[in-house]
């Protein structure tokens, strides 16, 4: 099953915009009412059956099933009979709301994630089951709310059949996340053309195994004074005044501009090194660990995770075969002779063989063992042929780091 999400920006007139709204608050009071449930239940088995805790107690029956997501739905039809304001979003809207919740229970044990919390806003709501006609000359039908015109910034893709749609409220207005299905099974794309390797830094952004080196562009730094400004005078307003509320919004468009243009830039050089390669190889690293280290505010600036997983995508929509290999040690082994030449400090950016005398960028050695254990990876033989000289190709001079 072949699935693409399409988002476009919606225009909706002002009483559309209402409506947007009141759904938001109901799904996030029916979501904070089911969390507060759960929690209760929770709570109410901490101590023992012979013992009470010292501060507090949750008296719940013991007989009290668990809450689960088919009892919480059950419960959310019955209160509806109480609260008129549920009937007013869509049945399995509110029903959505309760399966995120039941996916963070979920992702709580058992990927260890922390216990869910209460949300402040709801900033999306989801139709599960849409027709496939709800899409027609630039607008989209919405159950409950009607025709709402959108920005078709690109044609809706042919022989796909529409399963769901999302709208996502964000500080620039709506957005519509359309998500498309197609019953065909894609064979995985077998290892062939040339190879690359990929090495990543906070000198350079990335290097590769041809020799091109990619300037690492300063996204939240070249905003950063400005974002500092506008934080600083908000300390000093009234918390829900109108001043508070304006610099709320010009704070978070700055943030929305931040993410947008890194993930510009992000798909540019994605598509710029699926250009030049037949298989793509790249660090398996474990970027949480990165981010809690001394430069961790220019790791997470520079976002590694976010582009590792576009060039993944990228290299799938484009056949480039696309694989992770070992981290360890790759800027100690010669790519040349394989002679392991002791760790280097960060301030040598020069790497120099003792053995076979091969002289090159220390980025680009390491993206040339990369490439090398990718290839052995992958069942082919590796020919020693690295070059060491730095192309000019998608260095971010030629302009992504200037749509900033």
């Amino acid at each position: 099953m072949l699935t693409v999400t399409h988002e476009y920006k919606l225009r909706p007139t002002k009483s559309q915009v209402q409506i947007f709204e009141i759904w938001l608050s109901v799904c996030r009071q029916v979501y904070n009412y089911a969390l507060r449930e759960r929690k209760d239940w929770v709570n109410s088995r901490k101590s023992s059956v012979n013992a009470c805790s010292i501060v507090g107690e949750y008296i719940i029956s013991p007989d009290t099933p668990r809450p689960t997501y088919a009892s919480q739905c059950k419960g959310l039809s019955e209160a509806k009979k109480h609260c008129p304001e549920l009937k007013t979003p869509h049945s399995q809207v509110l029903q959505q709301t309760l399966k995120v919740l039941e996916s963070a229970f979920v992702a709580m044990w058992d990927r260890g994630h922390g216990f869910p919390r209460f949300k402040k806003r709801m900033r999306s709501f989801v139709f599960p089951a849409v027709k496939d006609a709800a899409v027609e000359n630039g607008t989209v039908n919405l159950p409950y709310i009607g025709w709402v015109r959108m920005k078709m910034s690109r044609p809706t893709p042919e022989g796909f059949l529409l399963k769901q749609i999302r709208v996502v409220k964000r500080v620039s207005g709506y957005f519509v996340m359309l998500t498309y299905q197609l019953a065909v099974n894609l064979p995985a794309r077998p290892p062939s053309g040339h190879p690359l390797g990929v090495d990543i830094g906070l000198d350079k952004y990335l290097a590769t195994s041809d020799g091109e080196l990619v300037n690492r562009p300063r996204f939240f730094q070249a905003l950063h004074r400005e974002l500092k400004s506008l934080q600083r005078r908000l300390k000093h307003q009234r918390k829900g005044s109108n001043n508070w509320l304006n610099l709320q919004k010009k704070i978070a468009r700055i943030h929305q501009k931040i993410s947008d243009t890194r993930k510009d830039w992000h798909y540019k050089l994605a598509h710029l090194l699926c250009d030049r390669a037949g298989m793509i190889f790249v660090e398996d690293i474990n970027f949480k660990a990165w981010a809690k280290g001394m430069f961790g505010k220019h790791t997470l600036d520079a976002a590694y995770g976010q582009f590792f997983s576009i060039l993944s995508h990228v290299c799938w929509k484009r056949g480039v075969y696309f694989a992770r290999v070992d981290k360890n040690y790759t800027s100690q082994i010669c790519p040349q002779c394989g002679t392991h030449t002791g760790k280097k400090t960060l301030d040598v950016r020069i790497h120099s063989c003792q053995s076979c005398g091969y002289t090159t960028h220390r980025d680009t050695a390491a993206a040339q063992v990369i490439r090398d254990r990718g290839i052995l990876a992958v069942g082919q033989p590796v020919s020693k042929t690295a070059s060491g000289g730095v192309l000019s190709g998608i260095d971010s001079n030629i302009g992504l780091e200037s749509s900033l």
